[in-house]
């Protein structure tokens, strides 16, 4: 878990990887395929198609509007103004804001003390085995820290839900894995980044640019560090959430 959230590089925005990198689904993922067609289906995944069935658009639609569930709002960096609410509707909760880079949880050649001055080597949520989550690895959203603000886990979402985040057209499933500051709000894990074509770098990277943040209520994701369980979960809450809303 991170004390705060590192401020963006300014130029960071230039640095932005492709929007073709490659989704989360066709990076190795922490547990093997139960068989060689589920292995044979992932890699040789199309880099351009989104995870799941329901579009960005549609899912962007049923967020459109918001119900403040905060007492208050948060910001995206130190310093910068207080003006992100989380929001609620039937199903899920969602925010729009930026994107920084949380590296923390097993180390890994990407994330370590060595590439992230605020690398902690623990995330709040483990693995069923007991094991650290890997940020370099997992596609994971990263939620505030509970304070009378706004606790999620009141709301619902806990280590294993399900978060649709979307950015410039792309879906990616990722599940809830650290908590962050009690103030701040908008990080997710390398992979998660990575997948999206938003520079992962912990040091340089993430984007200032519009990520949206939608975090669904009801079953999890099991297990935890199973990237393909939270991509069929999620496309089906996403699905449920749209008829709900």
């Amino acid at each position: 878990m991170r004390t705060r959230i590192t401020t963006l590089a300014v130029a960071a925005g230039a640095a932005l990887l492709s929007p073709a990198s490659l989704p989360a689904a066709a990076y190795p993922q922490q547990s093997e395929p139960s068989s060689n067609s589920a292995q044979s289906s992932a890699s040789s995944a199309d880099p351009a198609t989104q995870e799941g069935t329901v579009s960005a658009a549609a899912l962007l639609a049923a967020a459109d509007t918001c119900q403040q569930v905060s007492r208050g709002k948060y910001r995206t960096d130190d310093g910068a103004r207080a003006d992100i609410p989380v929001c609620g509707k039937r199903g899920a909760v969602f925010w729009k804001a930026d994107m920084d880079i949380d590296c923390d949880g097993r180390p890994s050649k990407a994330c370590n003390r060595r590439t992230d001055p605020l690398f902690q080597p623990a995330t709040a949520f483990q693995e069923t085995n007991g094991r650290q989550l890997s940020s370099e690895r997992l596609p994971y959203v990263v939620v505030p820290g509970a304070s009378n603000r706004w606790n999620h886990a009141k709301h619902g979402i806990t280590g294993g839900s399900v978060a649709a985040v979307i950015h410039q057209g792309k879906v990616l499933y990722a599940v809830v894995g650290d908590t962050g500051p009690t103030d701040l709000i908008g990080e997710a894990s390398y992979a998660a980044a990575k997948s999206l074509g938003i520079r992962p770098d912990p040091r340089s990277g993430g984007t200032d640019a519009e990520v949206t943040y939608i975090l669904f209520k009801g079953p999890k994701a099991s297990p935890i560090e199973n990237h393909r369980a939270a991509v069929t979960r999620g496309d089906a809450l996403a699905r449920q959430f749209l008829r709900q809303n």
